[in-house]
């Protein structure tokens, strides 16, 4: 009889333990995926029946918050500032999940984070959720909208020393707001409508879409040409009106078919021969390929993105394979063949050299805040890359700044700043469609603070004549200003 009880009590003490260690399994180590199964109906009730913290301009503005509804579902997301931060914020949508920022800091936002369950202990009836200060500027973020006026387009600021996204619009975007409702049927026309819209409002282009760059992937030539010892500012070119593609009968022509070049690299630099950098780019050959890695720019098959603080995050920058012929790399020099990045990509590469040639994580967010808006964390600056050599980035700012003063980037001047710039001009491989205009940039040159880059798809009302002096500097110019308040 004992002996049958203690089996029994052992039976007993065994599936105790399975469902002890079960629920703790469920609980501590499997929680986080099962929070955010997309699948998981209940977190999505949960979420849209409790408060959820705010999106902030560093300058204090609304980007994102909750409101009460009545309804079944308790709250709803709205956006005050409709298109113009849907592309950093993301949406929170019942039937569609939730991106960029909301994704990203999904549990800050939701009071999940271990920082605010700890504050939670003992205020069972409080929620306490977090806040999410951006990078952003109000204003910065008009200028952009506003400077690219419509057309077709990215702008993105970086601030050189923290890597902080100042501002990052792309043009057209689309209001998150109809996205949010707790109407299904009429989330899913809008949705449906957004992703059948031939101009594409929902891609951020300034982190997701790739294009070819053209001369402003200059300054990367530029900097493998100067590290690999292949060049100096003083080394002197032959004016010329094309070169010839290593081991084919292609050739590769300056703009407009100019004779171009005839001096120092420098010289060559501010007038962007394109036979002068293709030259140099099959030169450098496959020691080209860890000059692009070592930029933020994979090879072949395997792209490289930077770690953005979004999700979905940036979209990787690509280059030639790693062991091309020279024919790719003479291309590449001019930022056309193989080469494909992202706006945000050549803001980065901008911010490289303006930071002696360290280029810092890219982010969005500044800071955490509590309820009461108190600050509990602050997301702290972290070196990615190493672009280049100092001595080089230094060269390279002399380079740039002689472009914006006297050469294809005049239009980027700014009274009793010194600017340091680089255009760009790029064949889309597109029958019929006329060039991308392009402009990177930093200022001051002689104490860099910001850094800029923008693109203006397909030229615009000039069609081919479009160059990146002409259309994309302004813009930059504007932005610079806004930054250095001016």
């Amino acid at each position: 009889m004992n002996a049958a009880i203690r089996k029994v009590g052992y039976a007993i003490t065994f599936l105790v333990l399975v469902l002890v260690g079960q629920l703790t399994y469920l609980q501590v180590v499997d929680a986080n995926r099962l929070a955010n199964d997309p699948n998981n109906i209940r977190k999505f009730l949960r979420d849209f029946n409790r408060p959820r913290g705010e999106i902030l301009t560093t300058d204090g503005q609304i980007v994102a918050q909750s409101i009460k509804t009545g309804g079944e579902l308790k709250y709803q997301r709205v956006y005050p500032q409709g298109d113009l931060f849907a592309q950093i914020s993301g949406y929170q949508s019942f039937v569609f999940g939730n991106t960029g920022v909301e994704a990203s800091y999904d549990t800050v936002l939701t009071g999940r984070d271990t920082q605010f369950r700890l504050d939670n202990v003992g205020s069972i009836l409080d929620e306490n959720t977090g806040n999410v200060v951006l990078a952003q500027s109000l204003a910065a973020q008009q200028t952009a909208r506003d400077a690219l006026g419509g057309q077709k387009g990215s702008v993105v600021a970086l601030d050189i020393e923290t890597g902080e996204v100042l501002a990052m619009y792309s043009n057209p975007s689309f209001d998150p707001n109809p996205l949010a409702g707790h109407d299904t049927s009429a989330v899913n026309f809008a949705f449906f409508l957004l992703n059948n819209d031939a101009a594409k409002p929902a891609l951020a282009r300034s982190y997701r879409e790739r294009f070819p760059p053209g001369s402003t992937f200059k300054v990367v030539t530029t900097a493998g040409a100067l590290d690999l010892g292949i060049a100096t500012p003083d080394r002197q070119f032959n004016a010329a009106s094309e070169f010839q593609l290593p081991q084919t009968n292609s050739f590769v022509h300056n703009f407009g078919g100019a004779t171009c070049g005839g001096g120092s690299l420098t010289q060559n630099f501010i007038q962007s021969c394109n036979v002068t950098f293709a030259r140099l780019g099959a030169e450098m050959g496959q020691s080209f390929a860890p000059v692009m890695n070592n930029c933020g720019v994979g090879s072949g098959a395997v792209p490289i993105a930077p770690p953005l603080d979004l999700d979905p995050g940036a979209a990787g920058s690509i280059g030639p394979a790693a062991d091309a012929p020279d024919a790719r790399f003479a291309l590449a020099g001019i930022g056309q063949g193989d080469v494909a990045v992202t706006p945000l990509e050549m803001a980065l590469v901008a911010a490289g050299v303006a930071n002696g040639g360290v280029i810092m994580e890219p982010r969005v967010a500044r800071e955490i805040t509590n309820a009461d808006g108190n600050v509990i964390q602050t997301i702290d600056p972290k070196p990615w890359t190493t672009c280049m050599t100092r001595p080089t980035a230094d060269a390279l700012t002399a380079m740039m700044v002689e472009n914006v003063e006297h050469g294809t980037a005049t239009a980027a001047q700014i009274t009793n700043v010194a600017v340091a710039g680089k255009t760009g001009t790029a064949q889309t491989g597109v029958e019929g469609q006329a060039p991308h205009a392009w402009f990177i940039a930093f200022a001051p040159a002689d104490h860099p603070r910001f850094a800029v880059s923008v693109i203006v798809e397909s030229g615009n009302e000039l069609g081919n004549d479009v160059t990146g002096g002409a259309v994309a500097a302004p813009i930059a110019k504007q932005l610079l200003e806004t930054l250095l308040g001016r």
